[in-house]
């Protein structure tokens, strides 16, 4: 039983799958895609955005640990330089996984594994932008339509209301 186990067994030892997951960051953060096997991919994505995060502070300390991971001066340099630009201000979600399908020799599930690298973007569906377009344009209709009502009433109003104040001092000094 796996209980408790937090990383995916994916070769025979422990410093083979470390040697492993070093080699496809640096390889990563180099190209900013890779073509590799889903279930790589998704324990990559773990160790990518650890080193992201760990750029995004960009202390002396931080810059070690990353060194001492990854092992390329080149790539760590790109690291703390332009991708913690471009993911300053992104709390997370630094990587896109998409699947591919099967592998033709040995039916592995392939996946490319990517940088994000849009900003954050948030986009309403275009059904729900329609219907408050349309609810817009109801409460538009329905504000000339009462404007027009009241005008026309206040304009009825006018000479009524003209009419009765000339005919109430008329009343009052009959009744006198």
């Amino acid at each position: 039983m796996r209980h408790r186990k937090l990383s995916r067994r994916l070769t025979s030892t422990t410093e083979h799958r470390i040697a492993l997951m070093r080699n496809q960051v640096r390889a990563l953060f180099k190209h900013g895609r890779i073509t590799t096997t889903l279930a790589k991919a998704k324990e990559l994505r773990r160790y990518a955005d650890k080193m992201i995060t760990l750029a995004k502070k960009g202390d002396l300390a931080s810059r070690r640990r990353a060194l001492a991971f990854i092992q390329d001066k080149e790539v760590v340099r790109k690291l703390f330089s332009e991708l913690r630009e471009k993911y300053l201000d992104r709390p997370g979600g630094y990587t896109r996984i998409i699947k591919l399908g099967q592998r033709r020799g040995d039916a592995a599930p392939l996946a490319i594994i990517e940088l994000v690298e849009e900003k954050l973007t948030f986009r309403k569906s275009k059904a729900k932008s329609e219907r408050l377009k349309k609810i817009h344009q109801f409460i538009e209709k329905k504000k000339k339509e009462l404007s027009s009502t009241t005008a026309s009433e206040k304009v009825q109003e006018e000479p009524l209301s003209k009419e009765e104040s000339s005919q109430e001092p008329s009343q009052e000094v009959t009744d006198q």
